[in-house]
């Protein structure tokens, strides 16, 4: 032990829902503890309780503590006090709070991802009630948005967060640091229920395939039998070159994303509003996905404040083949919704194609054919998709068989 202190966290007047842990371990004189909080009227014994839990777990018997709580969930501050014990002692034991019954649901290979929120792993305020605006994913940010010196305590708090966060459902995803950094952050997703794994900066084939071979070691330790994805993102020129054997890497390639700040710092262009600088990067980015029969998902629009520029932006998202995009802020959600949802006419038109292909089935026909038109398998499979959308959204109703 050649650190005397440590001291993890965060603290300060803007801080909310987190906590700053500063321990010291001593050679003799018990456990000194000093918590101050703002909601310890409340939570002040069962915090107490809890710090001792933990001190127990890691058989710390001398030590010196303290506690600067606002607000934090157990949780969060077993993810702060675990961080700091292990900046000061050399073990692999976890203090892993119980997965609660509302996180224990799994997702499916062609799940709807139009939607996708991005959340820094650093910041417990953040991700509390992150569910209750209904993106399709939920996305626990291990990469930019977390400061360097952060990145350890990150990986406690996410993997926390995987296990007592109320996702009400939405996909459970984690975006780990790029590979082969990024290969360490998986011991602390894979074991606790996440869905889909992004991996950030993706620019050849054998980077999947090493979070593939990591993921099946863990996979193989923990006994676990769930099905784990992968979404790529695209964030350089030879990413984008490199798009298709990306996307058909792995069958656990589910999608590849987009990054467009990082491709148009990389191609050396500003990027604009209106994205004709990068319309090749993104089309070769979708037909590699359409190509591998993987879903292409547009990158993040940042002005979070510009909700018609938003919707313009996935209105032309879909017009190129996109099935989804990122966001920053939960206000954007319903907007990508919106635009993502099937138009009346789209409908009306998946309708007649789904009649078609139903009559033609009752009659035993091989072949298709609405009108004079011949109706190739991949329209009838883009229509029953439509139609599957709309009822999703609530556009129309859902047939019950």
């Amino acid at each position: 032990m050649s650190q005397k202190t440590a001291t993890t966290g965060n603290h300060g007047e803007k801080v909310r829902s987190d906590c700053q842990v500063t321990l010291e371990i001593t050679r003799e004189g018990g456990r000194i503890i000093n918590v101050e909080s703002k909601v310890q009227s409340m939570y002040g014994k069962s915090n107490l309780e809890l710090i001792h839990k933990i001190l127990d777990h890691y058989a710390i018997d001398h030590c010196r503590l303290e506690l600067l709580d606002s607000g934090a969930l157990p949780f969060v501050i077993a993810a702060r006090m675990e961080a700091s014990v292990k900046q000061l002692l050399k073990t692999t034991k976890e203090f892993l709070p119980d997965l609660i019954p509302e996180n224990q649901y799994a997702s499916k290979r062609d799940a709807f991802r139009f939607s996708r929120l991005y959340l820094p792993g650093n910041t417990p305020a953040m991700m509390l009630n992150a569910g209750i605006h209904h993106p399709n994913g939920i996305i626990l940010d291990l990469e930019d948005s977390v400061a360097p010196a952060k990145k350890k305590e990150a990986q406690l708090l996410v993997r926390n967060a995987l296990r007592q966060v109320n996702f009400y459902g939405a996909e459970r995803m984690v975006r780990i640091n790029q590979v082969p950094a990024g290969i360490e952050d998986l011991q602390f997703v894979v074991p606790h229920n996440v869905h889909v794994i992004l991996i950030p900066k993706c620019e050849q084939a054998e980077q999947v395939l090493m979070v593939e071979e990591e993921v099946k070691r863990l996979m193989l330790a923990h006994e676990l039998h769930n099905e784990i994805y992968f979404m790529p993102i695209i964030e350089s020129a030879l990413g984008v070159e490199n798009a298709f054997s990306i996307a058909a890497s792995s069958e656990k390639v589910i999608a590849l994303a987009m990054g467009l700040e990082d491709l148009t710092a990389d191609l050396g262009v500003a990027r604009t509003e209106a994205a004709t600088e990068s319309f090749y990067a993104r089309t070769r980015v979708v037909n590699a996905c359409k190509a591998a029969r993987k879903q292409p998902i547009d990158s993040v629009y940042s002005d979070v404040a510009n909700m018609e520029g938003l919707m313009q932006n996935v209105l032309q998202s879909k017009s190129l083949g996109f099935e989804g995009m990122g966001c920053i802020h939960p206000r954007q959600i319903s907007v990508i919704h919106k635009g993502f949802a099937p138009t009346a006419e789209e409908i009306a038109k998946a309708a007649d194609i789904a009649a078609a292909f139903r009559e033609a089935e009752q009659k035993g026909l091989g072949v298709v054919s609405l009108g004079s038109k011949m109706i190739d398998p991949p329209v009838v499979k883009r229509a029953l998709r439509i139609i599957e959308i709309a009822e999703k959204f609530g556009i129309i109703a859902k047939k019950i068989d």
